[in-house]
């Protein structure tokens, strides 16, 4: 019988993500995260859809290989890419690579993909749900100054792409076509959408006991 998550069998997040955590928790999921760190470096010729794949049943596996003494009613591993003209854009080095990305993207659209699966732990054979969201994002013509003092901040050191549309680099992003949720590091809307599919949750919001 598939219990439903609550505070008492959590969400288990395999994610270090605190963005995916935030996104999950503004949605009044109860989370517990349980990550672990795993390779992500692309195969060559890999593509990008087999190498989201990949990592996601990775980071999913690794965190239920930590579950222990917990009792969440599901799992959930995430992954996202920024891609611009079919190459997967990574984190940044360090400020001058920033800023070598940044220029790169402005003033141009790229796809933004987060692949995310889930899994219910009551019947953990395989997933009940893998899916991959796609958003694209129209970067400003931005002067060579500002993407310099932005990189310089360190918002987007830790990020694909080097830029948080959550923070201060909004102003370099004009519009986002699909979730925008789905940029920052998790589609809330799709996640919804197959817990409930999925009778995870039996009704949404939740109300927790």
């Amino acid at each position: 019988m598939t219990r439903t998550i609550s505070s008492h069998a959590p969400l288990l997040l395999g994610s270090q993500s605190p963005r995916r955590r935030q996104i999950l928790e503004e949605l009044g999921i109860p989370v517990v995260v349980r990550a672990a760190a795993i390779d992500e470096s692309v195969v060559a010729g890999e593509a990008i859809d087999a190498y989201l794949a990949r990592v996601v049943e990775a980071k999913l596996w690794a965190a239920v290989a930590q579950i222990g003494t917990l009792t969440p009613a599901a799992a959930l591993a995430a992954d996202t890419v920024v891609v611009l003209d079919g190459e997967i854009l990574g984190k940044p080095e360090d400020t001058r690579d920033a800023v070598r990305l940044l220029r790169r993207l402005a003033g141009r659209v790229h796809t933004v993909l987060t692949r995310f699966a889930i899994l219910d732990l009551d019947r953990g054979e395989a997933p009940v749900c893998a899916r991959t969201v796609e958003s694209r994002v129209q970067m400003r013509h931005a002067s060579g100054g500002e993407l310099e003092r932005y990189a310089a901040t360190g918002e987007g050191l830790d990020k694909a792409g080097a830029y948080a549309v959550q923070g201060c680099g909004a102003f370099l992003v004009e519009r986002i076509d699909g979730s925008p949720s789905n940029v920052i590091g998790l589609p809330a809307c799709e996640v919804v959408v197959e817990l409930t599919r999925a009778k995870l949750v039996d009704a949404f919001p939740l109300v927790h006991q």
